[in-house]
């Protein structure tokens, strides 16, 4: 299996081995559009992997910083005390780069960057950009996805 990211279309598709989707599902990109540098706050383009799944077994939208549970589960009440808070929750599938040069080492690294795909508040609205760089996907869209695909899948993240 492998995923492909339209940015145009704000979605995400799970392909099977023979490049035929499997599932789609709406997903919101970087607001401020594509690109590679670190600082740019866009969601990087070509060719990644699956670097790390992380959040197995943590309840829905569990909060995460820096990677690690807060202990905290978003509600919109915690919404409203956190407004400027980009919330990543319930699980994150770490994306790293496979292009040196484009997306992977020195200042275009998409780990570095720490761009995931990863879970929102279910009041995110799904289908247009909004993110600060990364792929956000309902949380029960990324709970099924999280259990399909293994470490180490393709992903592929187009204009």
């Amino acid at each position: 299996m492998k995923i492909n990211i339209s940015i145009g279309k704000q979605q995400l598709n799970l392909l099977n081995d023979n490049n035929q989707t499997i599932k789609r599902y709406p997903i919101s990109s970087a607001k401020n559009g594509t690109g590679q540098r670190n600082g740019s706050f866009c969601t990087p383009l070509g060719k990644h992997i699956i670097r790390a799944k992380i959040g197995s077994g943590q309840p829905v939208n569990t909060v995460f910083i820096r990677r690690r549970p807060t202990g905290e589960i978003y509600s919109p009440e915690l919404g409203r005390q956190y407004p400027k808070r980009d919330w990543i929750l319930t699980r994150i599938l770490w994306l790293s780069g496979c292009e040196p040069g484009f997306n992977r080492l020195g200042s275009v690294d998409t780990m570095r960057r720490y761009i995931y795909i990863h879970g929102s508040p279910d009041s995110v609205e799904m289908g247009k950009p909004g993110s600060i760089g990364c792929v956000r996907i309902s949380n029960n869209d990324l709970l099924e996805l999280f259990e399909l695909i293994p470490v180490g899948t393709c992903v592929e993240i187009v204009q």
